[in-house]
């Protein structure tokens, strides 16, 4: 027996809260002086919520959220297969749009209680 939390109705109320907090991202970045290129670019079954430009630096941005401490901090959520994930679909973008020449960056902007946590290099492809 599922709750109805496991609905499609859940599904798709945590998607548009989810695509909510990417949209408060994206005004973060556009204040701080980047442009968003991309929203949610899927790379086969791996997802980047955004890519953003200033200038010669384009930098890759998870998006995490969370109300409750029921499950940690959203920024503890980024575990080495999510990395992993996110390298990989980054190398696909790069390919597929002929990046050359420019600075790349992982951030992590979280959100935590209603609070906006950006978290600049939270990662490298090392």
């Amino acid at each position: 027996m599922h709750s109805s939390e496991d609905g499609p109705q859940h599904r798709r109320n945590t998607v548009r809260k989810g695509r909510e907090f990417e949209e408060h991202a994206a005004r973060f970045f556009t204040q701080q002086g980047f442009e968003v290129i991309e929203r949610n670019w899927q790379a086969g079954h791996k997802e980047i919520d955004l890519v953003v430009r200033r200038g010669g630096l384009i930098v890759f941005v998870e998006v995490k959220a969370a109300r409750s401490k029921n499950f940690g901090h959203p920024s503890e959520w980024i575990d080495r297969k999510k990395i992993d994930n996110l390298l990989s679909a980054a190398r696909q973008y790069i390919e597929a749009h002929d990046i050359t020449n420019c600075d790349l960056r992982f951030d992590v902007v979280t959100f935590f209680q209603g609070k906006l946590e950006h978290y600049p290099g939270a990662f490298t492809a090392d």
